[in-house]
């Protein structure tokens, strides 16, 4: 059997679906799996071990007519080097639908919410969470083929050189631990003794996973929307209170917005810091992100990358609602704002406000304790 998944983008979205292959494949384990997707997210499905064979998708190269007309041959021609039996559009637009259609496969099936005509192309499929969280909506679909099993997350599977390049970049960030607020040093009896020592350069002690005896807990500071972003002085509390429980505070993200929030945090801090944004690639990031023992972030790509991976996860949440978009399996650790417009999905607030602003440090910091 062949079955051709087809999820293009985005990070946080194809991060979603990759619990699909495994499930699929505890009901058909000799089925081959595709999956159409665009670069961005091409290096994550490669990684997926359930995955077969992932096809590149040239998004930039097929937006203008003339790309499209250029390219689009050779796309289909790549699409029908084998038959499918089934294709699952897990994405539900115009450009799925029309690599849907481009593949051929005996049945086209699709997610439950089709939009902009791709219902013409693939069956909607309606199942028993339709309503519910987004991977069980893809799940539905595989179930819609025959597929049954055991919900659960996925795996990732690095090359060793992948694995080499991850942990030499979280050792030089061990070696250079931060805190810009020169007059506040770490107090002494804080975490444990190895990572206070490490923090006064008297030498690396190893993380469990990563190579030494002192946890560490990650802080994800990033939200494509501005409606999912929480301030560098909340995240700086946070810091100082998982460093109080014996944690290494490890700051991930990427991007110049990432980067003022990190130095935010930095100018607040008392306790060291471990700088990891824009220093990892994705996939180098999840290799870390498995081995920590908690991650805290908003509704983005990494917070769920590490809750799929079965990382504890506390995940802060504003304009989406944790019934749809919380940490799959670990949705009660959802904080969500107190606000009549809760789960807006909306990317900017229309009243300026700011969304999550509303969730106190104290209150995540309750519910990291609850979970360590």
């Amino acid at each position: 059997m062949n079955i051709l998944i087809i999820k293009l983008s985005a990070i946080g979205d194809v991060i979603h679906a990759l619990s699909v292959p495994n499930f699929i494949k505890q009901t058909f384990p000799d089925a081959k799996i595709y999956w159409a997707v665009e670069a961005a997210a091409f290096p994550l499905v490669q990684a997926c071990p359930d995955v077969d064979e992932a096809i590149l998708v040239p998004k930039k190269e097929i937006r203008s007519l003339t790309g499209f007309i250029k390219n689009v041959p050779g796309l289909r021609k790549k699409l029908r080097e084998r038959e499918y039996d089934y294709s699952l559009d897990l994405q539900g637009l115009l450009k799925s639908a029309l690599i849907a259609n481009l593949a051929g496969a005996k049945k086209k099936l699709g997610v439950a919410k089709m939009r902009e005509f791709s219902n013409l192309i693939s069956k909607s499929v309606k199942g028993e969470h339709k309503d519910g969280h987004i991977v069980e909506q893809y799940l539905d679909v595989a179930k819609a083929m025959g597929a049954k099993g055991e919900v659960k997350g996925f795996t990732l599977k690095l090359s060793e050189k992948e694995q080499e390049k991850a942990i030499k970049t979280f050792n030089e960030a061990l070696t250079n631990l931060k805190t810009t607020n020169a007059e506040q040093q770490p107090n002494p009896t804080a975490g444990s003794p190895e990572g206070y020592a490490l923090w006064r350069g008297a030498g690396a002690a190893p993380l469990p996973g990563l190579g030494g005896a002192q946890e560490v807990a990650a802080l994800i500071i990033g939200g494509n929307w501005p409606n999912k972003r929480w301030s560098g002085e909340n995240w700086g509390k946070v810091a100082e209170a998982l460093w109080e429980q014996g944690l290494l505070p490890v700051v991930f993200g990427a991007g110049e917005v990432d980067e003022a929030t990190r130095d935010e945090i930095l100018k607040n801090v008392k306790v060291p810091i471990a700088d990891l944004v824009g220093k990892t690639s994705l996939l180098e990031a999840a290799h870390l992100l498995k081995n920590v023992k908690i991650a805290v972030g908003g509704d983005t790509g990494l917070t769920h990358m590490a809750a799929g991976m079965g990382v504890p996860v506390v995940m802060l949440m504003g304009p989406t609602n944790k019934e749809r978009n919380g940490p799959f399996l670990q949705e009660k650790y959802a904080i969500e704002v107190d606000r009549d417009c809760k789960g807006c999905w909306k990317r900017r607030c229309p009243k300026g406000e700011d969304c999550l602003g509303a969730i106190e440090a104290d209150a995540v910091i309750k519910v990291i304790l609850w979970r360590l």
